[in-house]
């Protein structure tokens, strides 16, 4: 009976929460039918790759709806791959086909990597082929002009026999001997062999990395995003039930009853939390540089740049969910619908490859900024120019959800 009771009480709670069933159950709805959409999607991934001085025939063999294939007259691959941003670029000296992959994109990668060798294999089908058919027809040309030569040997066989033996009885065995030698010397003749030569060239291939290696794991080619979702999770999750705390214990309406302003509550919690933010993102950075041994092609500076950024959005927006919730438990029930969208649209699905709507929705994603900054500082080297837009976003973002934390805050001022 007691434990009825508590199922009774539990019952009566959980009822009259409607925020909290709305999101256990709803929340998982959203989610499956985000992720079905995603994988649903059946666009062609196209990767882009450029060419400097290939053969046609090896430029046609490669050349698929899958890889994107561009001219260029310069032999510096890795200077082509940064200013065009292509993910891959195939050069060629004589025989020899030198590939150099930016591998910021472990699936453009793959897609080069499988046009190149299934199109070297099919110029090696082609040339068997070639090879093949020219010496069938050698052979069938030797075979008529053996079979014409056997006629015509049996025909003068006979006729010289007939001649040799009317010769034989007035002028004896010489003669004989004389024609049974320039019948030898027609064999040899006729019979020499007819030589045909095809010249083709054979290719062979060397690779280039730009980022990682042939050998990079999953884990290496998304350690940037995996970097920036860590930092950007960790603070949102400790921020928001930080002040959410602070606001169920009755620490925040005793400091709004004080003549404090709510802008600068919010730039106090916004400096406190920051800093600890800041820490967590050296330790993190650093972690994944000396620990994983992350090949870093770019500025170590603009990853801590970058990170402190995503940490910042992550801090002002933990602080803006939190008003929303009404107890620890609905605040981490945010987290699959804040949080863990984001990962899906911050590059381990291709972006550019998604539906329109699905494009639309991972352009309002913090994450999606900083995952680009990240991935294009750590593999490609890019610079303060090529990742400005993406840190100005985030630094908008930041803006916008300070304001809306101090408007937010009026609501839990009494006096």
């Amino acid at each position: 009976m007691r434990t009825m009771a508590i199922v009774r009480r539990v019952f009566k709670q959980m009822l009259r929460d409607k925020r909290t069933l709305a999101l256990m159950f709803l929340a998982p709805l959203l989610i499956m039918a985000l992720i079905y959409f995603l994988f649903q999607n059946n666009t062609t991934q196209v990767a882009t790759l450029g060419v400097h001085n290939v053969d046609h025939q090896v430029i046609k063999a490669i050349n698929t709806e899958h890889v994107d294939i561009h001219h260029y007259s310069s032999n510096q691959a890795k200077a082509m791959i940064k200013q065009h941003d292509l993910d891959g670029y195939l050069t060629q000296k004589d025989g020899n086909l030198t590939i150099t992959y930016s591998n910021s994109n472990p699936t453009n990668t793959s897609l080069i990597k499988a046009s190149l060798q299934s199109g070297l294999v099919k110029l090696k089908i082609q040339t068997l082929v070639t090879a093949t058919k020219a010496q069938k027809k050698v052979l069938q040309t030797q075979q008529v002009a053996l079979q014409k030569l056997t006629a015509t040997q049996k025909q003068a066989t006979v006729s010289k026999l007939k001649t040799a033996l009317a010769q034989a009885q007035a002028s004896g065995n010489t003669a004989a001997t004389k024609i049974q030698k320039q019948l030898s010397q027609a064999t040899a003749s006729a019979t020499a062999p007819t030589n045909s030569q095809s010249q083709t060239t054979t290719y062979t291939t060397s690779s280039h990395y730009i980022y990682g290696s042939s050998d990079s794991t999953f884990f290496e080619n998304f350690l940037p995003i995996f970097l920036g979702f860590f930092v950007f999770f960790f603070v949102f999750l400790i921020s928001g039930v930080s002040l959410l705390n602070e606001r169920t214990t009755g620490t925040l309406s005793r400091l709004l009853a004080t003549p404090i302003r709510r802008s600068e509550i919010i730039m106090g919690y916004l400096i406190g939390y920051g800093g600890f933010a800041i820490i967590q993102t050296v330790l993190t950075v650093v972690f994944a540089i000396t620990v994983f041994k992350i090949h870093l092609v770019g500025s170590i500076w603009l990853v801590f740049l970058t990170n402190l950024l995503l940490a910042l959005v992550a801090l002002t927006l933990g602080i803006f969910i939190s008003t929303f919730a009404n107890s620890e438990f609905q605040m981490i029930q945010f987290i699959p619908l804040i949080v863990v969208p984001q990962i899906f649209f911050a590059g381990l699905i291709p972006v550019d490859g998604m539906a329109s709507w699905l494009q639309a929705i991972a352009h309002i994603m913090p994450l999606y900024y900083g995952a680009n900054a990240l991935t294009a500082v750590v593999t490609k080297g890019a610079g303060l120019g090529d990742i400005g837009v993406n840190l100005l976003i985030l630094v908008g973002f930041m803006v916008v959800l300070t304001m809306l934390n101090i408007v937010g805050m009026k609501r839990y001022r009494k006096v």
